[in-house]
């Protein structure tokens, strides 16, 4: 009771729905690859847990989808954002709850699988561009037409798409590269990056996918909010959020686009916590932390003895971006500072300032 329900491949859901296998499993769904037995097609079925509390969270999904479907008619950013085609419920095994099922279009593997192909020197710049152009254009869309903020971007909530249908068979084929630890994608005997030419790479689209962990801009729903490497400063630290807090997370995900590695990867230690670390990180990177940003938490005690000086960690290894970038991944000091010129406004610290989606994409850059 109030686990995942058991599923089985055959079975058929809502007399229309027929699984035909496991797409992945999260901490509050499973989803499953489904046959669509009234329009032909492939389908996205997740399946909400069970459990008191979920129901409550799984209407908000919905209701969030459902503000996209209907914006989505006026803007045609939203095709950026995964698309609902129906939700119904039905009755769990496991107890008499209501089991919350949303359906989705079936799009390929997320980026992370990508991304696990380029590893050593991070994917091909013009893909990661043409990427961000349209997860930024997605985020827009949600943050000025939707006041959506989406609080999870990472490269596991960032879906491809196929545009022709031999791309789209091959990343169907990959499709359980996302099970599991293994993020290496196994498809026709190879990696999904070598049997990708790059015209083909360049023809993969992407879509921003998850809304189980939004809210709106209006009405944030938890303190604690986004996936740790790729969370902004202010969510760190307590304080007020809203959609800069994307912002933030996005320009993560564009550096370990770019490079294979993540921008901040904070691990705790005997005398400090993984939150510590990544405030140390930060740091390190982008410089002190105003005073005023740090007097703006009534709880700034928890990382800072006093402005400036964090509490656990006092050994820090200042570093710049076009330093990073040069040193440890090769690049000209052209290319970093122009990379380096994207990122910095999208991590400004005080987030009234930080770079929208709409300036981030008219970056000489990106653009």
């Amino acid at each position: 009771t109030g686990g995942h329900h058991p599923m089985q491949e055959g079975e058929v859901f809502n007399t229309r729905y027929q699984v035909l296998h496991k797409l992945g499993c999260g901490a509050f769904a499973t989803v499953w690859l489904c046959q669509d037995m009234r329009r032909k097609k492939q389908v996205a079925v997740k399946v909400l847990k069970s459990r008191e509390g979920f129901a409550e969270t799984a209407q908000d999904e919905v209701a969030f989808l459902r503000c996209v479907s209907c914006m989505k008619k006026k803007d045609l950013a939203g095709e950026n954002i995964v698309c609902l085609l129906d939700d119904f419920r039905m009755i769990g095994e496991n107890g008499f709850h209501i089991l919350l099922c949303l359906v989705f279009e079936a799009l390929g593997p997320s980026l992370r699988c990508l991304m696990g192909n380029y590893t050593a020197q991070g994917l091909p710049l013009p893909f990661v561009k043409k990427s961000l152009q349209q997860v930024l254009a997605g985020l827009h869309f949600l943050h000025k037409c939707c006041r959506i903020i989406h609080a999870d971007i990472k490269p596991e909530n960032i879906l491809l798409h196929g545009c022709s249908k031999k791309l789209q068979r091959l990343l169907m084929d990959t499709l359980n590269c996302d099970q599991g630890a293994e993020v290496r994608l196994k498809g026709a005997g190879a990696d999904l990056g070598n049997q990708l030419e790059d015209s083909d790479l360049m023809s993969i689209e992407v879509k921003i996918a998850d809304l189980g962990s939004a809210c709106w801009t209006y009405k944030p729903f938890s303190k604690e909010i986004q996936t740790q490497p790729y969370r902004a400063l202010e969510v760190l630290l307590g304080l007020d959020y809203s959609t800069p807090a994307d912002i933030w997370s996005t320009a993560c995900l564009a550096f370990e686009m770019a490079t294979g590695e993540c921008l901040f990867d904070p691990q705790p230690g005997k005398y400090f916590s993984r939150d510590d670390d990544h405030v140390a990180c930060i740091i390190e990177l982008l410089g002190r932390i105003p005073p005023q940003i740090i007097f703006s938490w009534n709880k700034s005690t928890k990382f800072f003895s006093r402005p400036g000086v964090l509490l656990r960690l006092s050994r820090l290894s200042p570093r710049s971006l076009p330093g990073v970038l040069a040193d440890r991944h090769g690049w000209t000091p052209r290319e970093a500072a122009a990379f380096t010129a994207f990122l910095l406004p999208a991590l400004h610290y005080a987030p009234e300032r930080r770079a929208s989606a709409a300036q981030s994409l008219r970056h000489a850059w990106i653009a």
